[in-house]
């Protein structure tokens, strides 16, 4: 077979989806938290920080003698505690949404660091835990291909899955969505329907940092079973480009964090078809860059939410 039909023949194996999917499901959660975020007008770039720190808690709390679904709760709540931390610096105290959310991801990254050196001062090897097993779907996971790679993941996964769904239709189907959307676009217009434009800011603030954590536990409690300096390896800024390819849609945030994965999954197939015939340094590259092709197509057509990134205070005019 050429090297041609044996690069094609990689798009067709269930084995390949199998792990674009897994590669997506942080990139889901990361992306649907930051789309909820800036969808109420607050850029959260403490996504980073946020996720690492994610990933430790949950893994922490199982090591400590925790279940694995206590885990993710409790990923879910420090994520939501430095989302509060956040929305309190940016939404009443009016601070700039950019310097307040690279502190928050350098405080979140680096107390997650001193955390895991504080509980294991002489350990060299993570210590690893029993992580989410391959759930698979009676009858659904015997469909050839589409069975194998999307419904024999991990629960978490179908979890991700799931809250694409749930907050595409809390968006667009529910008043809270409706307000949400509002004070997204236009904050006055929404203070003079009853809406607390505050409290739905930190509200959605808070729910987009808890998803993003629960993307940073994934890796430590589905994809692996262990904790790593720099495992986040800069996901939470890729689901940032993310939120702009989609347009702020949910549906398209599934797509654009599907199409990244399999392109990561695809460079490292194409690494061993090729070998040593093109430096591994384009395989790396390869799927950011074709992402940012991507996402300037995209960008050209997005409509952004019109109150992002503008602080809002009761009675002032803009």
């Amino acid at each position: 077979m050429s090297t041609l039909a044996t690069a094609l023949d990689i798009l067709i194996q269930a084995s390949f989806w199998v792990a674009a999917l897994r590669i997506a499901t942080p990139l889901i959660f990361g992306t649907l938290g930051e789309l909820i975020c800036e969808r109420a007008g607050v850029l959260n770039l403490g996504i980073e920080g946020i996720m690492v720190l994610g990933a430790l808690v949950g893994w922490l709390a199982v090591f400590q003698g925790a279940d694995l679904w206590t885990g993710v709760a409790l990923a879910a709540l420090a994520g939501a505690a430095f989302g509060l931390l956040h929305g309190v610096l940016t939404v009443p105290l009016a601070l700039s949404q950019h310097v307040a959310g690279i502190g928050v991801t350098l405080l979140a990254t680096s107390l997650s660091y001193y955390g895991y050196r504080l509980a294991f001062p002489q350990i060299t090897t993570p210590p690893r835990i029993q992580p989410f097993k391959p759930l698979p779907i009676p009858v659904l996971s015997e469909i050839p291909i589409l069975g194998p790679a999307v419904f024999t993941q991990t629960p978490l996964t179908y979890v991700a899955l799931g809250a694409v769904l749930v907050v595409a239709w809390i968006l667009y189907r529910t008043p809270l969505g409706l307000a949400l959307r509002m004070v997204g676009e236009n904050p006055e217009a929404a203070e003079a329907q009853g809406i607390d434009v505050v409290r739905v800011r930190l509200g959605a603030v808070m729910a987009g940092s808890a998803l993003m954590a629960v993307g940073g536990a994934f890796l430590t409690m589905s994809a692996f079973d262990a904790f790593y300096f720099n495992m986040i390896n800069g996901r939470g800024w890729i689901c940032i480009a993310l939120v702009v390819f989609a347009s702020w849609a949910p549906g398209k945030a599934l797509f654009g964090a599907l199409l990244f994965a399999a392109l990561d999954a695809y460079q490292l197939r194409l690494q061993q078809v090729l070998g040593a015939a093109v430096p591994y340094q384009v395989f790396l590259m390869l799927p950011y860059a074709l992402s940012i092709l991507a996402l300037i197509a995209m960008s050209r057509r997005a409509t952004y939410p019109r109150a992002l990134m503008m602080p809002y205070v009761k009675g002032e005019r803009r």
